[in-house]
């Protein structure tokens, strides 16, 4: 498989490393498995020569051959201020790299990305009427931005016909494996070895509901009333009538924001109490499940599994 990584001014080095790293990796071990693929990769890009966004200086060959190739992939910028990225995205100085995400898309070619080079992808339109992840604390600003792009936050790797994302700056590596893992599952699983890389198809063990919350004056208003309450029966009505706002209102803005329903996000505060509690306290889970709100443990040590990928044995021990 012919693989072109497009390098532009500003590319986080991290990421754009580490799909260099995994790839070239995936060759050097390929003969260690029966019949394996291989990935012949090309860094591409408008100049001969890069400059990061750490600043070190990266050859690149014309973009132009990526016209060629049978993936594109786009590492993320190195930016996580959103308003800041959103300038980027949409300026003069990105569209070179909007218009090869477009005209790569209309070929069929697929496209692979991560973190915030997501919304590269986003404001090119590849996105639109796809499912798609990125970052999850970008996603109410993504969210805000694309309404045509189905979000989940919650995934490390979505993908959607020929396009794949991932979220996180450092999903680049799971960005990749995934890559790796669509030919040779056996050598994706090796490489993960190798790398001590473990699986991670949830970002939501690694969400913080009130990052998320601050970005809407409502659904923060909500996050500090719950966090008053969190020991007691919430009452969403309740909640809206406190924050003097209709439940409708409440509703429509907390999912438009967050992407989820206000008593989701009333489970996920509760499972970041209790997960910090479990983590810091040698509080037994009956005691912790009424300091959140559960009368019966079994219901906290459910949703923390569901929600963490975590036994309550292990998130005391981590």
């Amino acid at each position: 498989m012919d693989v072109a990584v497009l390098v532009y001014d500003g590319v986080f080095d991290s990421g754009l490393s580490a799909i260099l790293d995994v790839l070239e990796g995936a060759n050097a071990m390929s003969g260690e498995i029966a019949h394996p693929p291989t990935w012949n990769v090309t860094k591409v890009g408008f100049r001969p020569q890069i400059r990061t966004g750490a600043g070190h200086l990266v050859t690149a060959q014309p973009a132009d051959r990526a016209r060629s190739a049978d993936l594109l992939i786009v590492p993320a910028l190195a930016e996580r201020r959103p308003e800041a990225l959103v300038d980027h995205v949409a300026g003069e100085a990105s569209l070179p790299v909007r218009e090869l995400i477009a005209r790569t898309c209309a070929r069929g070619t697929p496209i692979a990305s991560a973190c915030t080079g997501t919304f590269l992808l986003a404001e090119a339109g590849a996105l639109n009427g796809r499912r798609a992840t990125t970052s999850w604390w970008l996603a109410p600003v993504f969210r805000t931005r694309y309404p045509a792009v189905e979000l989940d936050q919650s995934r490390m790797v979505v993908a959607c016909g020929d396009i794949t994302t991932a979220g996180a700056a450092f999903g680049h590596v799971d960005l990749a494996l995934a890559i790796v893992r669509a030919s040779s599952p056996a050598l994706a699983d090796l490489i993960a070895r190798y790398l001590v890389v473990d699986e991670r198809p949830s970002q939501s063990a690694y969400t913080i509901p009130s990052a998320l919350a601050q970005s809407d004056p409502t659904v923060a208003a909500f996050e500090r009333w719950v966090r008053a309450h969190l020991a007691e029966p919430i009452s969403i009505p309740e909640a809206a009538k406190a924050l003097g706002v209709s439940e409708r209102t409440l509703q429509r803005t907390v999912q438009r924001v967050l992407g989820t329903s206000p008593v989701r996000f009333v489970q996920d505060l509760r499972v970041e109490h209790a997960a910090h509690l479990l983590r810091t306290t040698g509080l037994s889970l009956e005691t912790i499940s009424r300091k959140v709100g559960y009368e019966h443990a079994n219901t906290l040590r459910v949703l923390l599994r569901d929600r963490t990928g975590k036994t309550t044995s292990a998130l005391r021990s981590s």
